[in-house]
């Protein structure tokens, strides 16, 4: 079993060679059968954000760039030119199902960078919760080599990870991980299910498999995804998209590899927060915020009595009792100042004081306290530890 029939959300990442056609322009007759596959699982509650390249590989046909290889210069043009044809293809896909989507364009510094990082995460679950499918690529018109994913298979596993996607589909030119290139060896096995990846593992995708898949990555690059989201608690799935309806496929027990996850993905990110992030300040509140936080719930401005430390929004901070004692860690939604402006207020009244509302102090979801024990994961690389990081 794969989990996609169970899961809350899905990552599918989209490579050109399924999107664009021969002749240059747009698999229009591809992109409807996937978009009813894809519109299957949006009837049955799930919600589904698609990770697509293709704007460059659009724009190259757009400029009569078809010919040579391009300068750096020249990929940024054949982004900016193909990015709305790409957009326009998926929005004619979906619109025959009444799925709405959305744009989203990311740098590595979206990812890598935490207060960008809770901005992108915020603005995709809005979208989410609104049921609009979001595309998400790279920003491909500004980055540089220096600072590029180059290959969507790891930007996926990111966005699997900032959204807390309980899987992540990687549609490839090849139904999985085989133990050698199965073009060149009929006696190539194919893995259908991984626990663990280990070095003999990575050495298959990084030898006799490393031509499988297409575009800028190949199944080295979906191995290190694979790894990304393994240790946010995402399990992978990597198949064959050339099919019509490839999610289906999939859940009927076609062949595919799954890579399971190391945890799940909520303990993944509590484990973070807790153990990977250095507490800018604290928060002392009142008795009745620290018996609801043990019980799960979010803290709110009207429970915190004291504000210590100076902190932007984004960051980590701890959450004391009034003993002192430390009930958990979470990410802060208001900067220090903002904090100790809005201490004691009820929610309704936030807005008139600051201009703006953010919800409450401290999500649930941001928040791990104290009595959990964390479980191993690897954080997200985060650059910049000083404020505004």
């Amino acid at each position: 079993m794969s989990g996609l029939e169970r899961a809350r959300r899905v990552v599918v990442k989209v490579g050109s060679a399924l999107l664009v056609g021969p002749d240059g322009a747009a698999d229009r007759a591809w992109l409807a059968a996937f978009a009813a596959d894809a519109a299957r699982l949006r009837a049955r509650g799930q919600q589904l954000l698609v990770v697509s390249s293709g704007a460059v590989a659009l724009g190259r046909r757009r400029l009569g760039l078809n010919r040579r290889a391009l300068t750096m210069p020249e990929k940024q043009a054949a982004a900016a030119a193909g990015q709305s044809g790409l957009m326009r293809a998926w929005e004619e896909a979906f619109e025959p199902h009444g799925v709405p989507v959305a744009q989203v364009l990311l740098t590595r510094d979206d990812t890598e960078v935490r207060r960008r990082w809770l901005n992108a995460r915020a603005t995709m679950d809005t979208l989410l919760s609104l049921g609009v499918s979001p595309v998400v690529n790279e920003n491909d018109t500004v980055v540089t080599e220096e600072i590029r994913y180059g290959d969507n298979d790891r930007l996926a596993a990111r966005v699997a990870q900032m959204i807390g996607a309980d899987v992540l589909v990687l549609l490839s030119d090849v139904d999985g991980l085989y133990t050698a290139d199965p073009r060149r060896d009929p006696t190539a096995q194919h893995l259908p299910r991984i626990t663990r990846l280990t070095p003999e593992i990575e050495a298959m995708a990084g030898g006799a498999n490393a031509r499988a898949g297409v575009g800028t990555g190949g199944m080295t690059t979906k191995l290190v995804a694979a790894r990304m989201a393994q240790a946010a608690g995402c399990a992978t799935v990597i198949t064959l998209g050339s099919r019509p309806a490839p999610l289906l496929a999939v859940e009927n027990g076609e062949r595919a590899t799954v890579i399971e996850p190391a945890t799940t993905a909520a303990a993944a990110y509590k484990a973070w927060i807790a153990g990977s992030l250095a507490p800018a300040g604290s928060l002392s509140v009142d008795a009745g915020a620290a018996t609801a936080l043990r019980k799960g719930k979010s803290l709110l401005a009207a429970g915190v009595r004291g504000v210590d430390g100076r902190f932007d929004k984004g960051e980590a901070v701890i959450v004391r009792d009034q003993d002192g004692a430390e009930i958990g860690r979470g990410l802060i939604r208001y900067d220090s100042a903002d904090t100790d402006r809005i201490r004691g207020l009820r929610s309704d009244a936030i807005e008139a004081a600051l201009g703006y509302t953010a919800g409450p102090v401290i999500h649930a979801d941001d928040l791990a306290l104290a009595h959990a024990a964390p479980e191993t994961t690897e954080p997200p690389k985060f650059a910049g530890a000083g404020k505004g990081a």
